[in-house]
């Protein structure tokens, strides 16, 4: 009975351990460890030299070792332990809608802790003819969003709305998606929206919305120039923009801007 035992334990441990080493969650396997009853303190040691790779800054402590049955259900979709996201330092995208006008601009800083790697890159695409979309997080993250998000829009063509919260759905329920380090701001011409990993689509109620590190003082400023006479949209844009700039360390004044022009459908007068 104790060589069946101690050869269930074994099992049971390399079951939770090992999906988080090849993820790098060394740290994560070696409380997996702590846990259960065998003491495997030669299989703890060798996950705590993955961890040196992997966390230096993780200190082992026992006391701190999660049950092994609520580990694996959060390895295997369980929800007794949350995903925390982390928060986005990236860049600024930010989306003003006025008169019908829709601009869409983001900056082009590509970041690597305090290094700043790439002045000029592309962080918004158009989708179609009539969607704007832009990321802030991880390159690769935020670009196979904007691939599923074209996806919806296929499956449910002119319905950005129900297109943002299939793909919130997806992303959210997914156990391979809800690891991307994103966010993405779309727009057509009559919806703005934010979709991020926690499950939120937002729309905003003033046509002024903004992601990223410098997003709050990007729509700050949007907002307080929004209804000024004479400034069209992509003036606010643009000005809002260059106060964040200023202000944020992670986004740069080399700005790139999609435009979504006026329906003219929506703007013609009734016919009498």
């Amino acid at each position: 009975e104790r060589i069946t035992g101690t050869i269930i334990g074994i099992s049971d441990t390399l079951y939770i351990m090992l999906p988080q080493v090849l993820r790098c969650r060394a740290p994560e396997a070696v409380k997996a460890l702590g846990a259960l009853p065998f003491q495997f303190w030669r299989l703890e040691a060798n996950a705590a030299a993955q961890v040196q790779s992997c966390s230096p800054s993780y200190v082992s402590s026992p006391s701190n070792y999660m049950g092994a049955q609520q580990y694996r259900n959060y390895v295997h979709g369980g929800h007794d332990l949350a995903y925390q996201r982390q928060p986005v330092h990236a860049t600024t995208i930010l989306c003003v809608r006025k008169d019908g006008k829709v601009v869409l601009i983001g900056d082009g800083q590509v970041s690597m802790g305090p290094t700043i790697v790439k002045p000029n890159a592309r962080k918004i695409r158009r989708i179609g003819e009539s969607v704007v979309a832009g990321f802030a997080g991880s390159a690769a993250d935020g670009l196979s969003l904007l691939e599923r998000l074209e996806v919806k829009l296929e499956e449910h063509p002119g319905q950005l709305l129900r297109a943002a919260v299939e793909l919130a759905k997806q992303w959210r329920q997914d156990k391979a998606l809800r690891f991307l380090q994103a966010e993405l701001l779309v727009a057509d011409e009559s919806t703005t929206l934010t979709v991020s990993g926690n499950g939120d689509v937002l729309e905003p109620h003033d046509g002024v919305m903004a992601i990223g590190s410098g997003g709050n003082f990007a729509v700050a400023a949007a907002r307080a120039l929004i209804d000024i006479p004479g400034m069209d949209a992509a003036t606010i844009a643009n000005k809002a923009m260059k106060i964040a700039s200023d202000m944020c360390v992670y986004t740069n004044s080399n700005f790139l801007v999609e435009h979504i022009p006026a329906n003219s459908k929506a703007q013609a007068p009734p016919a009498t």
